[in-house]
């Protein structure tokens, strides 16, 4: 049978815009995103696999410039790796920070990571398990850190920034092991751990450093429970840090726990990772 042919052209042209319906639904679908990278380590360290996430800041990708590295706890997507990722997006871009790739370690069980041990009952009570810092810090140096310098162009310079109990994580690594990064930042950290044992002993750990060339930038909310012990470590740095220690304590008491994150971070990073002046800048 012979088809007719006003019927081959019906055909045609309804296969013809079928098509067109076809390309221009394509075109309009949703796509993905796309702020970042994540891979996973499969630590022998603390016998899980952990996720990690990576923000490259501006003109990383289409150059071949080495960047310091930023390292933040409670970076999975659904912590706190977002909203750090636009700080560093906006302040790299406006010129108020140097560039730095970010690195976000997503939690698996969080307040045993980011504690050091403890005597005090109410502590133990947070969680089932605590004091697990040594060895978040040790996953850190011996499989975290190669990791990033196998994967991305990095400089040796490197940050860290955290808040609350990563905060106190943070300060605890500066005054243990202050070689492990060059640059703390601590967001209302909870240093109230352990009855204060860490900012009792802060003195001590500075006397036994005298030569420590690090900076530390440390802030507290309104929260007595963290601006106490936080303005008693300012006093402790205040009359024995040694000359090399670069540090700064922000109070912020307009600021709430829960709110002291972004306005902190960027103080801190418009403070310490500014860019470096060239010679002859006024």
């Amino acid at each position: 049978m012979i088809t007719p042919r006003p019927l081959l052209s019906l055909i045609f042209f309804g296969l013809l815009a079928s098509i067109r319906c076809m390309v221009a639904s394509a075109a309009n679908a949703p796509t993905p995103l796309v702020v970042g990278e994540t891979f996973a380590i499969d630590s022998k360290v603390l016998g899980e696999t952990r996720r990690i996430n990576v923000y490259q800041p501006p003109g990383y990708a289409k150059s071949d410039l080495r960047v310091p590295v930023l390292y933040m706890p409670d970076g999975g997507i659904g912590e706190d790796f977002l909203h750090v990722a636009g700080l560093v997006q906006v302040s790299v871009g406006n010129g108020t920070m140097r560039p730095f790739l970010l690195v976000g370690i997503e939690n698996t069980e969080r307040r045993r990571d980011m504690t050091g041990p403890t005597d005090v009952a109410r502590d133990r009570a947070i969680a089932p398990h605590v004091g697990g810092a040594p060895e978040f810090r040790k996953f850190m140096r011996d499989e975290l850190m190669p990791q990033i310098k196998q994967r991305y162009r990095t400089t040796d310079e490197s940050a860290i920034v955290g808040e609350s109990l990563a905060g106190f994580f943070i300060v605890e690594t500066f005054f243990l092991e202050p070689d492990l990064f060059d640059i703390y930042i601590a967001i209302d950290p909870s240093l109230w751990w352990n009855d204060h044992k860490l900012v009792e002993g802060a003195a001590a750990s500075l006397y036994a450093r005298p030569r420590l060339a690090k900076s530390l930038w440390f802030s507290s909310s309104e929260e007595k429970v963290t601006e106490e012990p936080a303005q008693h470590l300012a006093d402790i740095l205040r009359a024995d840090a040694p000359t090399g220690v670069r540090w700064h304590y922000e109070k912020m008491a307009q600021e709430k726990h829960a709110t002291i994150y972004h306005p902190a971070a960027l103080k801190a990073f418009r403070m310490m990772l500014a860019p470096v002046a060239q010679d002859g800048a006024h």
